[in-house]
């Protein structure tokens, strides 16, 4: 016997019309989409959730947690049903954004994660605590994309959805263009109060940045495994904020029949989300840095990166160049990807800075990878 989500799936128009163009019964295809539908099936069990955070203490400690404009995520899940587009830095992003929304008696959304965070045990906790989707991100199989969105659409009828719209983390620092596929799913719930939130989150140091700068480009999934042990690896001593930036709704008004429309909605939100990013020191120093400086030449410099900034009205975290220098020195020095010598400045890390000098690149009108 079908489950009702299942057979809510299987009606919905797009999803008969697929199997009907699969042959007469449709049967092969139907046996994929019933198999997908079980693979992205998923439970919140919220008060086993809450109590997730006290297993993860000894990472979230090391994680100062900001939030910003919370109450637009409250007065949204008020006003209808929520989907949130965020950014992606870092594994972290499903534990801190998440906790952020908890803490503040927000509602708690279903998450699309990527399907390589489901195996072993932490599998079990998407699956069945905290109400991940597991997505396959770059399949091309039409009866799993069909799947997914008709899901995500029956989803959005009784939970909001959060999800990043560039699909995997940036490797290379930088905010990337969007993929449309969950937001076209959103259109296709036709949920008569539904909007998308713009969410933005940014790190004075990311976790697992000299991994994910030592690759730039992702070729290859990794096995998760090895990705947490990198992680472990680079926490040792590891503090950092996480702001938190949560934008004005924005409606979904637009016709789903349209690509376009779809691929310059998706171009909105994520210049939405690029506005909301918090400028941290380390980022502004990142941009600032030349191979070797003297100490005041690098404040001049973080003076003028924090000028432009100003014109291009980016959501600032630091108010002077020598503000800059002062908050985004230590925790490069302690990073090991700076260091301090007689008065000068000098790069150890040049793919590192580079990552963090890229994360202002939407806001900034030169390349930061042109200026080391």
């Amino acid at each position: 016997m079908l489950d009702e989500i299942t057979q809510a799936v299987l009606s919905r128009e797009e999803v008969a019309r697929y199997l009907e163009r699969d042959g007469d019964t449709g049967h092969a295809a139907r046996e994929r989409i019933e198999a997908y539908l079980e693979e992205l099936r998923t439970t919140q069990r919220y008060s086993i959730y809450r109590a997730l955070k006290h297993p993860l203490y000894p990472i979230l400690r090391k994680i100062e947690r900001v939030a910003e404009h919370v109450d637009r995520a409250r007065a949204a899940t008020r006003a209808g049903r929520v989907v949130y587009a965020s950014n992606h830095k870092s594994h972290t992003d499903y534990l801190v954004e998440l906790l952020v929304l908890d803490e503040s008696g927000v509602r708690p959304p279903i998450i699309a994660a990527g399907i390589n965070l489901f195996g072993g045990p932490l599998g079990l906790l998407h699956r069945h605590v905290t109400g991940a989707i597991p997505i396959r991100r770059n399949t091309k199989d039409p009866a799993y994309l069909i799947t997914l969105k008709a899901y995500v659409a029956e989803l959005l009828n009784k939970h909001d959805l959060f999800f990043y719209p560039e699909g995997g983390r940036s490797y290379s620092g930088e905010i990337k263009n969007p993929k449309t596929g969950l937001i076209h799913a959103a259109l296709q719930a036709e949920h008569p109060h539904l909007a998308v939130l713009p969410t933005a989150v940014a790190y004075d140091l990311v976790l697992e940045d000299h991994a994910l700068a030592r690759q730039r480009v992702k070729h290859t999934q990794r096995p998760f495994s090895r990705e947490l042990a990198e992680m472990v690896r680079y926490a040792v001593g590891y503090r950092s904020r996480a702001f938190v930036t949560f934008g004005k709704p924005i409606p979904l008004d637009i016709d789903a029949s349209s690509r376009r429309d779809v691929l310059d909605f998706a171009h909105t939100v994520m210049d939405a989300i690029g506005r909301l990013y918090k400028v941290l020191p380390t980022a502004v120093l990142a941009n600032a840095m030349r191979p070797s400086i003297a100490v005041r030449e690098l404040e001049s410099r973080a003076d003028a990166v924090l000028d432009a900034l100003r014109s291009k009205g980016a959501n600032l975290g630091v108010a002077s160049g020598a503000e800059a220098i002062e908050a985004g020195l230590q925790p490069f020095e302690a990073r090991g990807i700076l260091v301090v010598e007689r008065g000068r400045v000098r790069v150890r890390q040049r793919n590192v800075l580079r990552y963090y000098a890229r994360t202002l690149d939407h806001l900034l009108a030169s390349p930061s990878s042109r200026t080391h």
